[in-house]
């Protein structure tokens, strides 16, 4: 009798032994979390600064960064899109940053801009535009990341003269393996997984080295919370949506990989999706090709500035675009597969000589 009297006891206290380890569990990971984070409350404005802590901003004094990025105008104005302006704020000779403000978000949105902001700032990976915080103000929010030095692959293929960079085919090549590798793991290796929902040309950036960083993603989850893998807002941009999203206004991982087919045939053609010479013509980019590659003519729309290149390379990469750009979803490849796919490229030119 008394031992069965005993197992009550010590089922209270095995429950009071969890229970206590999870509070400390909590209090550790919310210390952890406090850590991770530099917080400034803006008395004057109401506003509220949060930057990530990483190496880079470590030396950042919080009032001296609030005050230069309160301060920015027209002239450090350096793109813009669909969700916002972005500006250019220099800290100083070897620190730059670029600043994101977004159009105004309805009282129901702002609610969930925080906890979206704090899933994108734990996303770490070198094909992917680091976000070092943000800035939360009555009446608009910014958005703090690393600062491109090469701009984004749409002004270096369509922008002014003086923008322009002539891209060889190996650039072209590295660019697309590494945007791919972005998206690939925003939609395998993200928990919870990323649909992108506006992949094009202008939100590729890239660094030093030309390495391609896609940028933008989670801002469409970030305007709408609480629907992560599949979406009813209206995102993306005219010439790169998949046809299936005018029939159903959802956005899904397949609506990214279409979307990449389209970027891959700029890096192939030159030419931009909304090219005026399409429109004059009624048709558009993928149209197009698709006719060209059906006959055999892939010279014909190969870009022009593009001297020596490896006919088998450049073949292999407008197969791979045609699969991404196949009108049944279920007919595309993953981003998965398709980073694979142009991968292999190289792996296997490389191969026998190894």
């Amino acid at each position: 009798m008394g031992s069965n009297r005993a197992i009550p006891f010590y089922i209270t206290i095995s429950v009071v032994a969890f229970v206590i380890s999870k509070i400390i569990m909590a209090v550790l990971c919310y210390r952890r979390w406090k850590r991770k984070q530099m917080v400034l409350q803006d008395s004057f404005t109401g506003g509220k600064l949060v930057m990530f802590r990483s190496a880079r901003i470590k030396s950042l004094k919080p009032n001296m960064f609030l005050k230069k990025t309160t301060k920015l105008n027209n002239k450090d104005i350096i793109g813009s899109g669909g969700y916002g302006t972005v500006y250019k704020l220099v800290i100083n000779d070897s620190i730059s940053f670029a600043i994101k403000r977004l159009n105004r978000l309805s009282a129901e949105q702002d609610r969930g801009f925080e906890r979206e902001l704090e899933a994108m700032g734990d996303i770490k990976h070198r094909n992917i535009v680091t976000l070092y915080g943000y800035y939360n103000a009555p009446q608009y929010n910014l958005l703090i990341y690393e600062l491109m030095p090469n701009g984004s692959l749409d002004s270096l293929l369509h922008g002014k003269s003086m923008n322009k960079m002539i891209l060889d085919w190996h650039s072209r090549y590295k660019i697309a393996v590494g945007a791919a590798r972005g998206i690939s793991y925003l939609h395998h290796d993200c928990i919870p997984h990323i649909i992108h929902r506006d992949i094009k040309s202008s939100n590729i950036l890239l660094d030093y080295d030309l390495e391609a960083r896609i940028s933008d993603f989670g801002l469409a989850t970030l305007m709408e919370p609480d629907k992560t893998h599949v979406s009813t807002l209206v995102a993306g941009t005219f010439g790169y949506l998949a046809p299936e999203y005018f029939d159903t206004g959802k956005a899904t991982v397949k609506g990214d990989v279409y979307s990449f087919g389209v970027v891959l045939l700029e890096l192939l053609t030159g030419k931009k999706p909304t090219d005026e010479a399409f429109i004059e013509e009624g048709t558009k980019l993928v149209t197009w090709v698709k006719t060209v590659v059906q006959e055999k003519r892939e010279e014909y729309v190969l870009d022009s500035s593009l001297e020596d290149c490896p006919v088998d390379e450049v073949n292999r990469v407008f197969s791979i675009a045609l699969m991404c750009l196949e009108p049944e979803p279920s007919n595309r490849p993953t981003m998965a597969e398709v980073l694979k796919m142009l991968e292999q490229i190289r792996q296997e030119e490389v191969a026998p000589g190894t």
